[in-house]
């Protein structure tokens, strides 16, 4: 039997980047896509982002990443999402992220990056591609 209603993303800022602006837009397009949004707001640990995914049963994680941790930050949701088997979210994200750490990025796991620049009708359909995509 298949998942129904609308898709849920977690919208995370993970680690110590206070600037939200960007994140809380891809939310609102998210949600006016009619997906479900938990924003989770700043400051959140990889631990709590984790926390909440699962909690929510969300389908993928959106991270916000302008504070040029994202390898480690990446890094350590993935892992925390095989450690408590749910990699079945899938993890996308953008922010302020060099072309040259994408493809490390992806294979780790991230199923996606925007960098900036990306429009909001980009994410979207790629999120409804993507994330519980439908089966043909």
């Amino acid at each position: 039997m298949g998942v129904t209603g609308p898709i849920r993303v977690v919208v995370a800022k993970p680690g110590l980047d206070g600037h939200d602006r960007g994140a809380k837009v891809i939310a609102r397009a998210l949600r006016d896509a009619g997906m479900e949004v938990i924003y989770t707001g700043l400051h959140q640990t990889p631990e709590q982002i984790v926390d909440t995914a699962i909690q929510e049963d969300a389908d993928a994680i959106g991270l916000s990443i302008l504070s040029g941790a994202h390898m480690t930050l990446f890094a350590k949701v993935l892992e925390l999402l095989r450690e408590r088997e749910a990699e079945d979210i899938k993890v996308f994200g953008g922010g302020i992220i060099p072309e040259a750490d994408i493809p490390p990025l992806k294979r780790q796991g991230v199923a996606e990056i925007f960098t900036p620049g990306a429009t909001t009708t980009v994410i979207v359909e790629w999120v409804r591609e993507n994330v519980r995509p439908v089966a043909a």
